[in-house]
This record gives structure tokens, C-alpha cells and sequence, in this order.
């Protein structure tokens, strides 16, 4: 890849480095929390269990329209608010930190999610085999030259594309636009999603995909500015949830998300000691 006084100048010299080892530093010790995403040891769709028991799971779940309805006995162990439940309680998808979800079973957090109109129970664990077999996230260190010029052109109304997940299910994308960057003269664009906070988020593959690094990565530049223009930095490419547990259910790239180039930067791959 060329380098052009441009790139060399949006890539910030050697405080954007240091900014960029400390980012990547917070990112090792976050997935390595205790609730990170290591710790994220099943998905239970309560669809799979008619019947309301979840083999490993406490208590009794059924699902009631817009809410759960939780059932436990003393035996079961659980904590809802803070005191044990002995009895039923209506639950709706957890929104917070996952060590802030209502539902608790000794360090053990139980969070509802919903996903078009599903239910399900995240078990998060502490002390899953996966956070304490990991290490560390290889990533190429920080490099000038992958911090694009980029243009975000806004889509007419959203779009919604149908994509496969990455626990075999194809469910819905939204996407608020595109952006264009430039990679050794040749033009590519990436689908993202346009956040609350109107930041970007792209989820995309390149030639790397799969053998230097895991076979899709996220992207989340910030929000453009008023005449489009937005940073496309390919050092803070991100590995998503699910190369670090497998009950996340992750999108794959959308159609024409998977760029020609190769893009070798930001994080590749989990590092397990």
C-alpha cells in the first residue's frame, strides 16, 4: 500500500500510536473481564425448551408475549434485584452492563435478550474454560497507512438486507449508508449501520479473512462529518463477539462487504495460552 502525505497526516504520528496501543491494551482487558465476552458460556433460545427447563440453567423460563416469566425455588439459587425469588417474576431484555442484569445465580449473570420477537437466556460465567484459557488479541501494530479518507453517503430511508449469523440463523441487517475509501487507487465501499449516536458500524471481510486473521471483523468509525467526510481507520478493526465465544450470534458481512483488498491491520485473531 502507498503511503501520500495525506494518510500520513489524518494517521496522527506518534501520538496516534501511543493513543492506539492504549486502545488496543483496554480492549485485551475488557474481553478478559469477568463479564467480557469470554465469560459467555450458552445462548438458550426459550423456543428450544417448550417446557421451561434449560439443561444448566436455574429455574423456570417461560416466555409470555412482551415479557418473560421467571419461576424459581429456594433450592434453584436465584437472585433477581438483589434478593433470592421464591416464586414468579415478569422480565423484560436486559439493556445494561451484563453485570448489572436483573437475574444472578452466585457470580453467574442470567440475561434475557430478545431478537426478532425470540427470547433467549445469555449465561455469563466467570469462570468459563474460555476466558482463563485466553492470552491476548494478536493485532498488527499501529500503522499510519491504514487510516483512510473516507465519504459516508447516506442511504434514502434505511434499508434492512437479510444475512446469515453466526450461529447458522439468517436474520435482518439495518444499513443507513456507505462508505468509500481509496486503497492503492482503487475505490471500495463498505454497508454500515448508523448508531444512535450516529457513529458507524460496518461489518466486513477482506483478502486476510480466514487465514491471517478471523473470517470477518467489525469496523466502527465515528460519526461524519457534516459534508460526509470521516476517518476509515483499519487499525481499530475489531474482532467481533464471537471469535471469542461461540453462542454470540454475530452477522456476517453483507453483500459487498467483502473487500478485494487485503487489509493487514488492527486486530486478527484470539491468542489462547
Amino acid at each position: 500500500m502507498s503511503t501520500d502525505a495525506t494518510q500520513q497526516e489524518q494517521g496522527g504520528g506518534p501520538d496516534a500510536a501511543r493513543d492506539w496501543h492504549r486502545w488496543h491494551e483496554g480492549r485485551v482487558v475488557a474481553v478478559a473481564a469477568p463479564y467480557g465476552p469470554l465469560s459467555l458460556t450458552g445462548t438458550h433460545w426459550l423456543s428450544d425448551y417448550p417446557e421451561g427447563r434449560i439443561p444448566a440453567v436455574p429455574g423456570h423460563w417461560r416466555e409470555d408475549g412482551a415479557e418473560v416469566v421467571l419461576t424459581a425455588a429456594a433450592e434453584d439459587g436465584v437472585v433477581v434485584d438483589g434478593k433470592p425469588l421464591t416464586g414468579g417474576i415478569r422480565l423484560g431484555a436486559d439493556r445494561g452492563p451484563i453485570d448489572d442484569s436483573r437475574v444472578t445465580r452466585g457470580e453467574r449473570r442470567l440475561v434475557v435478550l430478545r431478537r426478532e420477537g425470540l427470547w433467549a437466556v445469555r449465561d455469563f460465567d466467570p469462570g468459563s474454560a474460555a476466558r482463563h484459557a485466553f492470552s491476548t488479541i494478536d493485532a498488527t501494530p499501529y500503522d499510519p497507512r491504514w487510516v483512510l479518507p473516507g465519504a459516508f453517503r447516506p442511504y434514502d430511508g434505511g434499508r434492512t438486507v437479510r444475512v446469515a449469523n453466526a450461529d447458522g440463523v439468517e436474520r435482518g441487517l439495518g444499513l443507513g449508508g456507505e462508505i468509500a475509501f481509496t486503497v492503492d487507487g482503487d475505490e471500495h465501499t463498505l454497508q454500515v449501520a448508523v448508531e444512535p449516536d450516529g457513529s458507524l458500524w460496518a461489518v466486513f471481510a477482506d483478502a486476510t479473512s480466514g487465514n491471517s486473521s478471523y473470517r470477518f471483523r467489525f469496523l466502527r468509525p465515528g460519526a461524519p462529518a457534516a459534508d460526509g467526510r470521516v476517518n476509515v481507520d483499519f487499525n481499530r478493526a475489531l474482532l467481533p463477539p464471537c471469535a471469542f465465544a461461540d453462542h454470540f450470534i454475530c452477522p456476517f458481512p453483507p453483500p459487498g462487504n467483502t473487500l478485494t483488498a487485503a487489509v493487514p491491520a488492527g486486530e486478527r485473531n484470539r491468542i489462547d495460552a
